[in-house]
This record gives structure tokens, sequence and C-alpha cells, in this order.
């Protein structure tokens, strides 16, 4: 039995909470969200009924469980930018290495994202609406910013894009809808996708590109936090309020500025979502480096360490279908069950490769 113990603020070994706050978001990425909306067809009540909703997108205006899932990987990103380029200075690497290791992870992201639909057609590229690919570009362009300003700096450019990005989009119109429009065709960010990208809208066009940089840097600013000398305590609660002020600022900003994450990204909704993610990371790093309570976290850490790697596997390995060899017999069975077993045989195969990986310690990480 894990044991609570106050243990004291360490800035160098690796944060086992952010291997396991990256996983638990790739669970739901990876199938966990799929086996769990699946408990709505099991037994339709009101509560499986509402977590099948959350588990799914909104069309437009709001903000589901669902649209708080990406947002979170790229704090996740913002977090450890901070660690990592420290290691790597502290390894004697100059400027230009470090712009070069920031250059190549961009372009092997890219890369990576536009395999699956097809590496040569250049239709589009490297814009596909890939996740990887937006990744990539939101890395590349926030790795400048952590490495030559300070996080006053930051948190003022944070802010002031924020701010500015919700007077845009209030003040200047877009060509055949006036100003201040955030219907799906009357948005101004929605209006640069339709002239970039030839009138296609994505989740992850290049309207968000700014506002995934934003949210990276917001998670730069708790990476500092985290690698200060404060105590353990002290820097979970510090992330745990000011993860509350941005979702209460976030919430009363959206009757101004919706909250919308398709192709805009908007200002309450970024903030929001930075307020989730912090309060994630304050629990998970008070519960699993402060206090001490790990083995429940080996599950996430698992998908964690690994979860570039499955997240690329699973867009051309065929994880259902080969899930299905093993589990369709226990499907025939399970009667009113049987709704979750499919999904569920994919997610367990899928961990079970990240277990093997995990326990050879093989990493992939760019």
């Amino acid at each position: 039995m894990d044991v609570p113990v106050e243990r004291p603020a360490a800035t160098k070994e690796r944060l086992m909470s952010l291997d396991a706050l990256r996983g638990f978001d790739m669970f739901w990425i990876i199938g966990g969200g799929e086996v769990l909306a699946a408990l709505a067809k099991v037994h339709p009540n009101r509560f499986t009924l509402t977590l099948q909703s959350q588990l799914q997108h909104v069309q437009w205006d709001g903000v589901h469980f669902e649209d708080l899932i990406y947002p979170l990987f790229l704090f996740i990103i913002g977090v450890v930018l901070p660690f990592s380029l420290a290691r790597r200075r502290a390894q004697g690497q100059r400027l230009g290495s470090l712009y070069l290791h920031a250059l190549l992870r961009s372009l092997l992201l890219v890369v990576l994202g536009s395999i699956p639909a097809g590496l040569l057609q250049f239709k589009h590229w490297p814009f596909m609406g890939s996740v990887l690919a937006h990744i990539g570009l939101c890395y590349f362009f926030a790795v400048p910013f952590v490495l030559h300003l300070r996080w006053r700096t930051r948190a003022a450019l944070v802010v002031g894009f924020l701010y500015l990005y919700w007077l845009a989009s209030i003040f200047i119109p877009v060509p055949g809808h006036g100003a201040g429009v955030f219907t799906e065709a009357g948005s101004l960010a929605s209006w640069i996708d339709e002239q970039i990208i030839s009138g296609r809208l994505w989740n992850e066009g290049p309207a968000s590109t700014p506002s995934g940089v934003c949210i990276i840097l917001w998670g730069s600013l708790a990476g500092e936090w985290l690698r200060s000398s404060r105590s353990g305590q002290r820097k979970a609660a510090g992330l745990a309020l000011l993860g509350l002020a941005a979702v209460i600022i976030g919430t009363l900003w959206s009757f101004s500025f919706p909250m919308i994450k398709r192709v805009v990204w908007s200002s309450s909704y970024v903030t929001f979502a930075c307020g989730v993610s912090l309060l994630l990371l304050a629990l998970f790093y008070w519960a699993i480096d402060v206090q001490g309570y790990r083995k429940w976290a080996f599950f996430f850490v698992v998908i964690g360490t690994n979860a570039i790697t499955i997240y690329f596997l699973q867009s051309i390995v065929p994880f259902g279908d080969i899930a299905k060899v093993f589990v369709q017999g226990i499907r025939d069975h399970s009667g009113v069950l049987a709704p979750p077993v499919f999904p569920l045989g994919a997610l367990a195969l899928k961990w079970l490769l990240l277990w093997f990986l995990y326990r050879h310690k093989i990493f992939f990480r760019l």
C-alpha cells in the first residue's frame, strides 16, 4: 500500500505525474472514451447518456470533456519544455543545437501526421487537419518564446494575445457577414481558414495555431513553477488556485466571446481549457509526486511514456480488427453487455503493446 509522505520539491528528477497525466489524456484518445460511451448502449440512463454526450465534440459553441483532451496534451508539452530545455543546456548544448532539435522534432511530427493521409499528397500539406502536424507547428513556434523570454514576459504575451484576439474577433468585419460574428461560417478564424485551405474547416487549421502556441506557453509557465524550489504542497496549491481562476474567467468571458474549439479556438475556450489542465496537473502532481500515491498511476504511466507512439500506430494498425480475433467469442456470449467488448478489446491490445515497450525500456520520444 502506498504511504502518503510529503516529499521534498524535486526539480531535477523526472516527474511521474507528468507521464501519468499524459497517459490519462491519451487514454481517452486511444479508446477509453469509446469504451465508456458504449455504456449508454448497455444501460441508457441519465448518467450514461450524459457521459456519452461528454465524450463527443460540441458541434460549434460550448465545451464538452472531449473538447478539452487535445488542449491538455498541448499544455503538457508546455509543462515539459522548461525541464527539457534546461536539461539540454546543462549538457552543454548551444542555442543552434536547441533550435535544430526543435526543427527536426517539428518536421518529424508533421511527417508522421501526414503519413496516414498519404505523405505524397501535397494538396493542403502540411495543414491536413492532422493533430501531429498541428502539434509540430505549435511546438516549433513556442520554443523560441520559452528559450528567450522570462516567465513574466511570456505571461504578458499570453494575456495580450488572448485579449487582442477577442478584440479582433469583435471589431474586424468578416467579408459578407460584418463584425462580431461567431457563427460557424461567419467567424474571423473560419474565414482565415477558408482563404488558406480552399474552404475546408478543420479543428486544427492554421487559424488555431496561435492559440495552440498560447496553450503551450501556458504550460511552460506551470513548468517554471514546478521547477522552482518551493515545497510540493505550495506548488500544487498554486496550480490549483490559478486553474480555478482560469476556469471562472473563461466561463465569464464566454458570455462575450463564446467557447468555440472548432477552427476558432476562442480566447474564452483557451482560458477555460488551460484552467482545467492546471487543475488536473495540480491533482496528479499532488497525489503522485507530493503524497507518493504512485501505484494507481502505473496504468496511465505506461500509456504516457509512449503517447506519440500509440497515437501514430493506431492510425495505421487495425487494432480493432486484431482484437476481434480474440474477443469475438466473448462478445457473442455477452448479451446486453456486448457493446463495450470490441472497444475494450482494442484498448487492452494497445495497452499490452505499450506495456511490452515499457517493460523493455523502449521509448519513442520526440
